[in-house]
Order: C-alpha cells, then sequence, then structure tokens
C-alpha cells in the first residue's frame, strides 16, 4: 500500500458496495457492483467493472475492458484491446480503444461462472461441471493468480482503516496501511502493519511480522516467533512464542502462555530424565 496506491503483484476482485479510498495497480481489476475507487485503475491484464461504480481517476488496461450499465469514470479509459461497454456509462475524460468498440451491457466473469456452473449443477451434469472446473482452473488459463487480494462485499479500505465485514486473511511479505477491523484475522509471514488489529474472534499472527499498533480481540491471540508488536495485546488469551517481542502490556482473562519450539522442550525433557 503506497501513498494514494494499492500496488498488487497479480489480481484483483473487489465485492459489491465497497468503497477503496486508494487507486489500483494490478494484473487484472474485476469490480463488483457499486464499488468506489477513489484514485486511478491501471491493469497489464482485463479490466471488468460492474453496474453503477465510480471511479475518481483513469482507467488504463493493457488489454480488454468490460464495463457494466451506469458507470462513472471520472478520468480518462485507455484501452489497448477491445472495449465492451454498457448503456449509460459516463467518462468524463473522454477515451480510446484500439480495438473493436461492442455498446452491450457484459456480463461479469465471475457472475457468468457461477451462472454457468450453477446451471450445470441443477440440470446433473456433475462429470461436466468437474471438467469445466479443470479447463477453467488448468496452469495455462487461470482467472485468478495465486498473488492476488480479494475484497469482501461491503469492504471499506482508506489511510485510516481497512474493514472487512467477517475474515480477514493477509499473506506474506505485505506491506498495509491503516487500522484493520474485522471478524477475525490469519497473518502470514514478513508482513508489516502500520495500524492496529481489532476483532470479534481469534488472531493469528505468523513469523517475523511488524505491527506498529495495538490488538484487541474478544477471542484468542496467537503470535509466532520473530514477530514484533509494538503496542499492546489485549485478549481473552495470549500464547506467545518465546522469540516474539511485545513492546507494551499483554492482558488476558484466561492466562498468557510462552511457547518454546518442539525440539527445545524434547532437550529439556531428556535433560530431566539425566539428573534423575
Amino acid at each position: 500500500m503506497e501513498e494514494h496506491t494499492i500496488v498488487v503483484d497479480g489480481d484483483v476482485i473487489i465485492g459489491n458496495h465497497s468503497d477503496i479510498r486508494y487507486g489500483l495497480i494490478a494484473n487484472s481489476i474485476i469490480l463488483g457492483e457499486r464499488v468506489r475507487i477513489a484514485g486511478d485503475m491501471t491493469s497489464s491484464s482485463d479490466i471488468r467493472i460492474d453496474i453503477w461504480s465510480h471511479i475518481g481517476g483513469n482507467v488504463k488496461t493493457d488489454t480488454d475492458a468490460y464495463i457494466g450499465e451506469f458507470v462513472e469514470i471520472n478520468g480518462k479509459l485507455v484501452v489497448k484491446g477491445d472495449l465492451d461497454i454498457g448503456n449509460e456509462v459516463k467518462i468524463n475524460g473522454g477515451f480510446e480503444a484500439r480495438g473493436w468498440i461492442v455498446i452491450r451491457n457484459p456480463v461479469p466473469v465471475i457472475v457468468y461462472l457461477f451462472l454457468y456452473l450453477s446451471e450445470l449443477f441443477r440440470l446433473g451434469k456433475d462429470e461436466e461441471v468437474e471438467k469445466a472446473l479443470e479447463e477453467i482452473f488448468e496452469d495455462d488459463s487461470k482467472i485468478i493468480s495465486d498473488k492476488a487480494m480479494i475484497v469482501p462485499n461491503g469492504s471499506k479500505i482508506s489511510i485510516d482503516s481497512i474493514r472487512v465485514p467477517a475474515d480477514a486473511i493477509i499473506g506474506d511479505g505485505c506491506r498495509l496501511v491503516g487500522n484493520i477491523r474485522a471478524g477475525s484475522l490469519s497473518m502470514g509471514n514478513g508482513t508489516t502493519l502500520y495500524g492496529s488489529i481489532r476483532t470479534l474472534e481469534d488472531i493469528l499472527i505468523g513469523k517475523n511480522n511488524s505491527i506498529h499498533g495495538n490488538i484487541i480481540s474478544r477471542g484468542n491471540v496467537y503470535v509466532n516467533e520473530g514477530s514484533h508488536i509494538l503496542g499492546e495485546i489485549n485478549a481473552q488469551s495470549i500464547t506467545i512464542h518465546e522469540e516474539a517481542r511485545v513492546d507494551g502490556v499483554m492482558r488476558a482473562a484466561e492466562g498468557i502462555v510462552f511457547k518454546r519450539e518442539e525440539e527445545e522442550v524434547i532437550n529439556e525433557r531428556e535433560l530431566m530424565e539425566l539428573d534423575i
């Protein structure tokens, strides 16, 4: 997360009614209905924008663009491939398209796949469903890359906060800005968060992470080896590796457990048996 832009080394899928106060740079970008993007959108692959969405800046793609009805783009639309566009679309900065331009209401790829597979299931064609999934997700034609940002419906991401209605899952090597508010949180390894974390359920912090804020949860908190919490931890219970670091106070109604490596525990037991 940069000052004005979220940069993803992969694909972006943003659910309906989400509010993203940043621009986006990614491989491909798919927006649901009534999504608001504050800045520019740039992709090296396809861009798909569903109905009633609002883009505060420019939209640029190196391939094709699919724009649903009643979408508003404050900036310029630049499409190096084909443009599939619905009715009542407002592009305040004008547009360029080097390929074909088709005026209709395109169906977003995820909705199309859902409808297609749902119909196959309804008809009881399990073998065709399996075959379709194999064709869709084979290595040479992945719709979503292994590295992706998937934002649930109704989420809000701004410079101050990252709010999701349910679970938050953060991968490895990310750089995030904002206070996270979620149902629960799971963080991978080597991630830096400039903000606090507050959840209703459990929080799992992987290895070698850096949290520049407090961690507060009504559930349990697990902090693994090498992670550094610059603030406090308040939770129902806390399990923390002995090689993790917490600068602030730790409070837990059900107690705090310090975890060691399994090999170290075995070696201590062997020493105790030798002493006996």
